[in-house]
Parts: structure tokens; C-alpha cells; sequence
């Protein structure tokens, strides 16, 4: 059974997960360690999230309870974060959930900036780690394998690698039309995550030279010395914003961190600056400001609208804007990753009904030979009777052969084995392991 416990920009604060990134001890040998019914572990470790993969060779509702067990406890011996400071920041997953999962992060579509091509290279490094240490399983092997499959299958088929930065790229290019010479703009970029990497690079590309930084989680300093800009404190913010002739957000705060009300009050202490000084740099009220919001969900709030002089472009804007290739990306790719994870597991779900089939197939065999040496002992001329016999045996044997597949991959395979035991009284001595496969509520309640 396969389980991911998983902790991610969507779940977790980034200081989580800065702190889960760089673990004093390798995390995968811990899980790995914790009960003989755990078979493998892989974890994936970047910024922007921590991932545990773990094969659970036991029931379901206990594997799923003791498989997130083993995870908390080997982050938290190898980080030194509490198990108590983790609830609420991460969520596990099960089942086919897994695969799909996977490949999505692979493939860059559960990234902070959607279609990053780092995401594939840190995944298949985290499988070639887990082997050095190893702790990986057969089926943890088959997992990773077909995510680096999917990936290589949404980049050549898909614009995703477009997707993400392209709304960075088209943002500016609709702010174009308003600049004259990028060179004096006074930028303000209000986040320090991968989007706003993105930006800095695409400003500096326009021609932008005057950017500086804020960070509402109070990494404006480290990110400024980082790219080379200037940091703006809490402080000095709305001053900042009131200044800026073009201010870009892309955060993932889940409030707003501009609005009319921020513009108001940076005016108002800059004309107090002025006015105390009889001097300084007053606001020019006449010229036109805009407004770029990257955020998802929306960093500035939709008043800003309303400013005297300022404009406002959101997301939803520049999708609009977005070539029709880049915008079906997503969409196209999510396709390809359900597609791939499908096909995993009704590949996993034909291997695991194969001990029933070799049990059917060896006792309608074993009974084959049985009559097939009484027909050699009367005498059979040829080999007709047994020829006629084995050919027989093989059309019978089509049918329930292909039945047990396709019950297999939509989860009935207990049904097949309780029938051979019902009407021939084979017992599968191999037990059916169902990997891949567990309810919600077991997750639910395991949780």
C-alpha cells in the first residue's frame, strides 16, 4: 500500500518548510526503521515543500495509521520540529491519490510558479538518494520511474513549461504599453517567492533598474541581499507603495497586503515627511501608477481601483491576455498526469490478482495432466485427444483470466478470490496485498 504524506507551500508556512528541508539526518532511513510492515521510503525535500512516500506491506486501516506515525516521528527526530507543531500543515494521501499526485508534482503542476522545470530533476535526485540509503521497494521504484515518465510526457506534449512564467511575462508586456523608459520606473515587488524571482528577472530584462522589496512574512532582507535590490520594512511600506510607479504582488498571503487604504496612508506620511523636512520627495498626485496582482488568492485588494491615478491589472486580466496555447496547458497536462496514473495503477492491480490467476491456472493444469496421462495409458495415436484437451483448457482458461484483470483495476480482486475459493476450493496462498489503494475515511480517521 502506498502512502504520501505531504507538506507543501498549499498547507504549510514557508518557515516550515525551510526548517523540514534541511533535516540534521537523512528523514527515509528513520521511516524506514520504524516497523518491519514498512517496506520503503522516499522523500522529497525542497523550499517549497517536504514529501514523505512510504510502502506499507499491511492492511489498510492500520498501514495508513502506522505508515503517518512513522513519518511525524522521523521528522521530528531528524528535524527537531514537534509532532504537535506539524498538525494542520500537511495532508496524506492514498491510493490512486498517490500516483496522480506525484506525477503532478514532477510535472511542475503543484509547484508555486505552475510549470518550473526544477521540480522533475529534485524528484528523481530524491529516488536515486533513497537507493543510496537504501530504502527503496519495488513499488516505490515503479512509482518514481512512471512520475519521471509522466513528466517528460506533459513537457513534450504541453506548454506548461510556459504556463506559469508566462503571466509574469505577459503582466509587464501589458504594462509596456503604458511605460516609456522602464529605466525610470520606481518598482516596488511585494513578495520574496519564486514569482517574484521571475519578476526581477523579467524587470531587469525590460530595462528596469530601480526595484526594491517587501515581504509580509519578513523576508524582504535576505531576498533583496539575494537579487540585489533594496528592502522595504513594515514600517516604510505604505510610504513605498505611495512612491512607486509601478507596484507588482505576488504573495501567498491569503489576505490582502495593498489596498486603497495603504495607498491613503503612505500619502498622508509623506506629506507629513515634507512637511516636517520642508523638503523631501512628494507624492505626484497627477501621474499614473499601476498595480500588478500576481497573487492567487488576490494579494490587493479590488478598491485600489478607485485610488485617484492608479490603475489596477489582476490575474484574472492577464488570463484574458494569455495565448490560447498557454492557457490550456494546465488543463492538457492535468489530462496527461491522470492519464499516467491510471494506467500505474491497473498496472499495480494486474500484478497484485496475479497469485490468484497462477493458483487457477495451476489447479485446471494440474488436472489437465492428470487426464492427459489416462488418455496416453489407453493409447492416443498422435497425440489428437491431448492436443484437443490442452487447446480446450486454454479457451476455458481466456475468460476468467481476462475477468480477473479487469476486476483487479477496479478494485473487485477479493471478489475473484473468494469465487476460486467458493467453486474449487483454492485458497491463494500468496495474500493480496492492495497496494494502491485505500479509502478516505481510513486516511480520515488515521489522521
Amino acid at each position: 500500500m502506498l502512502l504520501c504524506v505531504s507538506a507543501s507551500h498549499k498547507t504549510a508556512s514557508f518557515e516550515l518548510l525551510e526548517r523540514l528541508s534541511v533535516p540534521a539526518t537523512p528523514v527515509a532511513p528513520l521511516i524506514a526503521e520504524h516497523d518491519e510492515c514498512v517496506q520503503g521510503a522516499v522523500v522529497v525535500a525542497t523550499c517549497n515543500r517536504f514529501e514523505a512516500y512510504v510502502d506499507m506491506d499491511e492492511p489498510v486501516t492500520a498501514g495508513v495509521a502506522l505508515g503517518i506515525e512513522a513519518t511525524l516521528a522521523a521528522i521530528a527526530t531528524a528535524t527537531g520540529v514537534p509532532v504537535s507543531e506539524l498538525e494542520g500543515s500537511y495532508t496524506v494521501l492514498g491510493g490512486s491519490d498517490v500516483a496522480e499526485h506525484l506525477f503532478s508534482v514532477a510535472s511542475g503542476l503543484e509547484s508555486v510558479v505552475v510549470g518550473e522545470g526544477e521540480i522533475a530533476g529534485q524528484v528523481r535526485r530524491a529516488l536515486t538518494e533513497s537507493r543510496a540509503l537504501g530504502t527503496t521497494s519495488a513499488e516505490l521504484e515503479r512509482l518514481f520511474q512512471r512520475a519521471s515518465e509522466a513528466q517528460r510526457g506533459v513537457k513534450n506534449s504541453t506548454a506548461i513549461g510556459r504556463a506559469g512564467r508566462s503571466l509574469v511575462r505577459l503582466g509587464l508586456e501589458l504594462a509596456d504599453s503604458r511605460i516609456a523608459d522602464w529605466s525610470t520606473q520606481r518598482v516596488l515587488l511585494v513578495g520574496t517567492g519564486a514569482y517574484a524571482a521571475a519578476t526581477v528577472a523579467a524587470l531587469r530584462d525590460q530595462g528596469a533598474a530601480d526595484i526594491s522589496v517587501h515581504s509580509p512574512s519578513g523576508r524582504a532582507t535576505k531576498f533583496a541581499t539575494k537579487h540585489g535590490l533594496r528592502a522595504v520594512s513594515a514600517e516604510t511600506f505604505p510610504m513605498a507603495v505611495a512612491h512607486a510607479d509601478l507596484v507588482i504582488t505576488c504573495t501567498t498571503s491569503e489576505h490582502h497586503v495593498v489596498s486603497a487604504a495603504t495607498f491613503a496612508a503612505g500619502r498622508t506620511r509623506a506629506e507629513a515627511a515634507v512637511e516636517a523636512t520642508a523638503g523631501g520627495c512628494p507624492v505626484d498626485h497627477t501621474a499614473r501608477r499601476l498595480v500588478i496582482d500576481l497573487g492567487l488568492p488576490r494579494n490587493v485588494d479590488p478598491d485600489v481601483a478607485t485610488v485617484p491615478g492608479v490603475d489596477l491589472l489582476d490575474l484574472e486580466t492577464i488570463r484574458l491576455h494569455a495565448p490560447l496555447e498557454e492557457l490550456q496547458a494546465t488543463d492538457a497536462a492535468r489530462d496527461l498526469v491522470r492519464d499516467a496514473a491510471r494506467r500505474f495503477v491497473s498496472v499495480g492491480e494486474r500484478k497484485n490478482i496475479t497469485p490468484a490467476v497462477v493458483a487457477l491456472r495451476a489447479h485446471v493444469f494440474g488436472v489437465l495432466d492428470a487426464e492427459v496421462a489416462r488418455v496416453r495409458a489407453r493409447g492416443d495415436e498422435g497425440g489428437q485427444t491431448e492436443q484437443a484437451l490442452r487447446h480446450l483448457v486454454g479457451v476455458l482458461l481466456h475468460t476468467p483470466t481476462t475477468r480477473a484483470h479487469q476486476l483487479a483495476e477496479t478494485g473487485r480482486a477479493d471478489e475473484y478470490v473468494d469465487a476460486l475459493s467458493a467453486l474449487f476450493g483454492i485458497e491463494v496462498t500468496e495474500p493480496l496485498v492492495e497496494r494502491g489503494t485505500a479509502r478516505p475515511d481510513d486516511i480520515a480517521d488515521a489522521g
